[in-house]
């Protein structure tokens, strides 16, 4: 992380936190070297108040804690970008963002899960991890495993029960992804073919 407070005549940089998983820009404050070190310590996003004039972790007072996932600086090193999960609405306002946007839509999640999560099973195999043990067995037990999970969704969608409905799709996205994975197939490659379809 090659950081330059000195670029800033304050030592201030600008953090931009963004919910690692929706994507969603939540806000902007500014960091010196001091808070990014509390921030990286303590795993809350943790910035320099220029109207406190001190440190301030967001969510001291309100207990809204901006928890860190990821650090990243940009190409210049002059500012940083935080991948958060957020313990509650983000403004002081009570929005979920800074800039008044509504923080849902979890699908970005699927990407994550796909490439650093189920790829990470793959390139690096652990005798203890489920997923592991499915690319071991290769494309034909995957397959077999969407497949009974598709018809577990179907029988499920029969009953009233939506949360053993929900639990029965998340095993079939589940095990699709292991599969698209298993091709070398991204998920981004199939949504490309949807959108191409209804464009």
């Amino acid at each position: 992380m090659n950081l330059d407070f000195q670029k800033s005549p304050d030592g201030l940089l600008p953090a931009i936190i963004q919910d690692h998983a929706t994507g969603k820009v939540l806000m902007l404050g500014y960091m010196n070297a001091e808070a990014l070190d509390k921030t990286k310590a303590e795993g809350k996003v943790t910035f320099f108040s220029r109207s406190k004039q001190r440190l301030w972790t967001k969510g001291e007072t309100s207990d809204n804690f901006l928890h860190v996932k990821e650090i990243l600086t940009d190409c210049d090193g002059d500012t940083i970008l935080i991948k958060a999960d957020p313990a509650g609405p983000t403004c002081h306002t009570g929005a979920d963002t800074c800039f008044d946007e509504v923080n849902d839509g979890q699908a970005p999640f699927l990407n994550y899960l796909q490439k650093r999560i189920i790829r990470d099973r793959k390139q690096n195999p652990s005798d203890t991890s489920y997923t592991t043990s499915l690319f071991r067995k290769g494309v034909n037990k995957i397959a077999q495993k969407v497949g009974e999970e598709a018809v577990e969704v179907v029988i499920e969608a029969k009953d009233d029960n939506d949360d053993l409905f929900k639990g029965e799709v998340a095993d079939l996205l589940f095990h699709l992804l292991v599969l698209l994975e298993h091709k070398n197939i991204d998920l981004d490659e199939i949504i490309s073919v949807l959108r191409t379809r209804h464009q």
